[in-house]
């Protein structure tokens, strides 16, 4: 930068809301600037001055590398201003404009401000709202943007004037904190019989109390309730099951500190880091001791940290907790007391608030694979990052994107960036959709948008489709996978025109032709796929009912590997002889078995002759995580299979009729389950790996995409990984998404930026 006397710069990022603008302010008056900054409808503009002509080299230096913690600088303008001869450095107040300043996630209480808590004599000594500019909440209280307090749910709290000399001193932790409050002038707690609906003396104490007394509490936090009990309780744990109508679903746990959850889990650096974060995700840990009742058949436990003061109050005197969402089965979480039927109707007293929510939000859940997170659910405390955009990809106006129908998010473009909203869940279930239909609405609002395209999945019947078709906007629709693939290159900033190989396996997406696509391999560009191959297909006896009844599907496999002729297989012998005779005649008569290339499927199959899936399975994917719970992660061989040619419109598919017949003389001749898992993982990556080195040969494609729901297995994405990699292959997976269809809203984004193009 050249010498001058005065600078005017602006940035575009997270820059509000998280002590951006008193860095600046302490910044600037400390290397003796004068000028201004303040709050605009983008981010914040900075007008520096000097007395003598400087490159101000020593301001942005500070502010590339000491800039808040939370906040996230995507674009910094820099440029000579004019000399107004400023007397000092001050902070103005905001100014409006075209709105798409980003917004922090949720934050954790920091350290800072715990210890404050912790202090006796402090004034917000056990106050459980205490904040700074460096933690507390956000996207989940902000109506509109900038953040201000008056656009926030704090805006009924009148500031008492300690609050108030705070909020206005640009020296102070808690200048400009929209959240700020104390004892005196914030949000209280109560605690609520809920029987009798009427006030319990004795606050948060007294929720622990009942607590430890075997009772189920609903406790608000920052997106919604959770549902609270002792994990030590068998009763309180088998009463929040019949409550939640969850027999075997993990249950999720809040630690009072990490020295609590080494005692029943084992951590690596990467998942240590993942839950002591800011964000506080629930993270999937290997266990060093089970719980009894908490995640039935499998060898992972879900663990966070505590993440609102109220949390650190409550857990002051209790070491462990369940803490899972207060919803009905596949409902959204409960944001407030009378949702619904009401919280009441779940648990014995709830511990509640004033403090109103905008925005419901679950907690997200990640596990580490290789080393990089891996996002199970992607909600509170990651929501709502932006996702920057390839320069070449840029468009005018703004662009929506409605996902699928299972596991649903939405994303909106807008200026060179998406924003994609949190987990939303299953379009199928009423409130879901009303939850989908509330978070289009905000986001709309929060970012100003006005989109000139709608994209939606390709299915005819989905509740995204036809909301998409209501709009009254152009309307594109894009096959499932693809934009599994397109999601995984827009993160990963894959340029136009660069073609890679997407292996995208899922359970069940509407392929090009009309029929169910379950494990694919696209060679894809942001323009278009071709199908390279599938899993060969094979029935899917009762159509859904196959997903839930795992056994279906073993039957569809053996008819499948042994021509018709069933070999004695343990497992079947839990299956009534009526019940597999009427499926069979199904499947050989191609009754309501409609024939898929299900990746998932497959896996339920193996689980159930392995022995490791129930014959109804209670949740999504509970048979291939109970399979994979079993594995020894040894280095055994892999089952045979074979590449022939495809029945379909695609140049081969993947038959496992081999692996299939293997599997049974191997549980003849009695082979541990742990052998078996192990081996069929090897398989699959084995798969991965002969498919990726045909698409080498064959259509030069060295970048490998893996994504679909069953990459949420780390077994089988970190042994397919090392085999790429030890290939030379470039691998991409999601690292800032799930893997699961959260991600396909954000494809679709990719697909319709493409689209538009060079279209005025």
């Amino acid at each position: 930068m050249a010498q001058t006397q005065a600078l005017d710069i602006s940035v575009f990022g997270v820059v509000q809301g998280v002590g951006f603008r008193p860095f600046i302010y302490r910044t600037a008056r400390s290397l003796g600037y004068a000028g201004w900054v303040k709050n605009v409808g983008f981010g914040v503009e900075i007008h520096l001055e000097s007395p003598d002509p400087t490159d101000f080299r020593d301001f942005l230096t500070s502010l590339e590398n000491e800039k808040p913690p939370l906040s996230l600088i995507e674009k910094t303008d820099v440029r000579s201003g004019t000399f107004t001869g400023c007397s000092e450095f001050t902070i103005e107040k905001t100014r409006g404009g075209e709105s798409f300043v980003f917004i922090s996630p949720d934050i954790s209480v920091c350290d800072s401000c715990r210890s404050e808590m912790m202090t006796p004599g402090d004034r917000r000594f056990a106050y459980p709202f205490i904040n700074c500019t460096d933690c507390g909440p956000r996207y989940t209280i902000v109506d509109s943007l900038p953040y201000d307090r008056e656009q926030t749910t704090m805006r009924g709290f009148v500031m008492c004037p300690d609050c108030r000399r705070e909020y206005e001193d640009p020296s102070d932790r808690r200048y400009h904190a929209q959240p700020i409050a104390c004892p005196v002038c914030g949000p209280q707690v109560t605690l609520i019989d809920a029987s009798t609906r009427k006030p319990l003396k004795g606050g948060i104490a007294r929720a622990a109390a009942l607590i430890r007394a075997g009772k189920i509490l609903a406790v608000k936090g920052l997106g919604g309730f959770h549902l609270v009990c002792d994990p030590f309780s068998g009763r309180a744990i088998s009463r929040l099951r019949t409550i939640k109508d969850r027999r075997t679903k993990p249950l999720a746990l809040m630690a009072r500190d990490i020295d609590v959850v080494e005692r029943f889990a084992r951590l690596n650096r990467p998942e240590k880091e993942l839950l002591t974060s800011a964000r506080r995700p629930i993270v999937l840990l290997r266990q060093r001791r089970p719980l009894e009742g908490i995640a039935p058949h499998l060898k992972e436990l879900g663990f966070m940290l505590p993440y609102t003061p109220l949390h650190y109050l409550l857990l002051r005197d209790l070491d462990l907790i369940v803490a899972t969402s207060s919803n009905r089965k596949d409902s959204p979480i409960m944001q407030d007391e009378e949702e619904g039927e009401g919280i009441y109707r779940l648990c014995d007293a709830v511990l509640t608030h004033d403090r109103p929510i905008t925005m419901r939000a679950d907690d997200s859940v990640i596990k580490s694979a290789a080393g990089r997170p891996l996002f199970v659910r992607r909600a509170r405390g990651y929501v709502p990052y932006p996702q920057s955009v390839p320069e070449i990809l840029r468009i005018d106006g703004h662009v929506l994107a409605l996902g699928g129908e299972l596991k649903d998010t939405v994303s909106v473009y807008k200026n060179g960036y998406v924003v994609t909203s949190q987990f939303l869940g299953d379009l199928d279930e009423y409130q879901n959709f009303r939850y989908f239909e509330e978070t289009i609405a905000h986001l709309s609002h929060l970012f100003e948008i006005r989109p000139r395209l709608v994209l939606s999945d390709l299915h005819p019947d989905f509740h995204t489709t036809r909301h998409a078709q209501r709009m009254g906007i152009p309307h594109l629709k894009v096959q499932h996978h693809f934009a599994h693939v397109l999601a995984v290159m827009l993160e990963h900033r894959i340029p136009p025109g660069e073609r890679v190989l997407g292996i995208v396996w899922d359970g069940f997406g509407y392929g090009r032709d009309g029929t169910p696509w379950g494990a694919e391999f696209l060679a894809a560009d942001y323009s278009g796929f071709e199908r390279l191959g599938h899993f060969r297909r094979v029935p899917l006896p009762g159509g859904d009912l196959a997903a839930k009844q795992p056994w279906r599907m073993a039957l569809a496999y053996l008819e499948d590997a042994f021509a018709g002729d069933l070999p004695a297989v343990p497992a079947l012998d839990l299956v009534k002889p009526q019940h597999i005779h009427g499926v069979r005649e199904m499947i050989r008569r191609r009754i309501n078995s409609p024939p898929a290339s299900s990746c998932g499927r497959l896996f339920d199959a193996v689980s159930f002759l392995a022995g490791a899936a129930p014959l109804e399975v209670e949740y999504e994917a509970e048979a291939p995580m109970r399979l994979e719970a079993a594995a020894n992660n040894g280095a055994a061989e892999a089952y045979p299979f074979d590449f022939s040619a495809s029945e379909a419109a695609a140049p081969y598919a993947v038959s496992f009729s081999e692996t299939i017949r293997a599997i049974v003389d191997e549980m003849a001749r009695r082979t541990p389950l742990g052998d078996i898992s192990d081996r069929f993982h090897n398989t699959l990556a084995e798969v991965i790996t002969a498919a990726a080195r045909r698409a080498r040969e064959e259509h030069n494609l060295e970048t490998v995409v893996l994504s679909g729901g069953v990459f949420l297995n780390r077994a089988l994405l970190e042994r397919a990984l090392t085999r790429l990699q030890a290939q030379g292959f470039k691998t991409l997976r999601p690292i800032l998404y799930s893997p699961n269809d959260e991600s396909i809203s954000l494809g679709q984004i990719a697909f319709g930026l493409n689209h538009l193009r060079g279209k005025p």
